[in-house]
């Protein structure tokens, strides 16, 4: 996401991560505590920090305009949602690090980025996987990986999906970003 911000600064990103916590964890400040389950369901925090260790503030770093936090309980994002869509309303355009969003959003874009040598999938990347516009993939020959090791998604669900391979570092190809500036279009003048 970084490396989109970077390099599309003419579209004034509002750039956003959602995290969403499990049980004793507070979203208020996504630290441990011991509120009751509907004390604190969701926060929404600016950050301003461009030097901090954070992904906003690797966002902000990267060039974002504004970057902001959204934390909420786990499969409670709905709650935030309104709340969330005012503080962007205004907004020129917005870039989200999540896949449960996609619930509630139909972005101009979805990239779904994935690598064939974690096992681990989210739930919520798989089940958005048939909504992705295009999927970022570690470049598996690279890794000496021919095959998934996620279990529960075929690699069927792929076909016909655009993939563009990528070797870390860099995580972003100029191929990503003219995908990107294609399906989002021009830049308009703001009156």
């Amino acid at each position: 996401m970084a490396g989109l911000i970077s390099a599309l600064p003419e579209r004034n990103w509002t750039a956003v991560k959602i995290s969403q916590y499990g049980h004793g964890v507070c979203s208020v400040n996504g630290k441990t505590c011991n509120c009751a389950v509907d004390e604190h369901p969701w926060a929404i925090t600016q950050v301003y920090d461009r030097d901090g260790d954070s992904d906003t503030s690797r966002f902000l770093a990267a060039g974002a305009a504004k970057g902001l936090w959204v934390r909420c309980k786990q499969g409670r994002l709905e709650e935030a949602m309104p709340a969330f869509q005012q503080r962007i309303t205004t907004d020129e355009n917005v870039i989200i690090e999540s896949n449960s969003v996609v619930g509630f959003v139909q972005p101009d874009v979805y990239l779904t980025v994935l690598d064939f040598s974690v096992a681990d999938f989210k739930e919520s990347a798989r089940r958005y996987l048939d909504r992705a516009d295009a999927v970022v993939l570690h470049d598996p020959a690279a890794n000496g990986y021919k095959e998934p090791a996620w279990g529960q998604v075929s690699r069927a669900q792929l076909a016909g999906k655009q993939i563009f391979y990528i070797t870390p570092p860099p995580y972003i190809t100029p191929e990503i970003v003219d995908f990107v500036r294609q399906k989002i279009g021009p830049v308009h003048a703001r009156v």
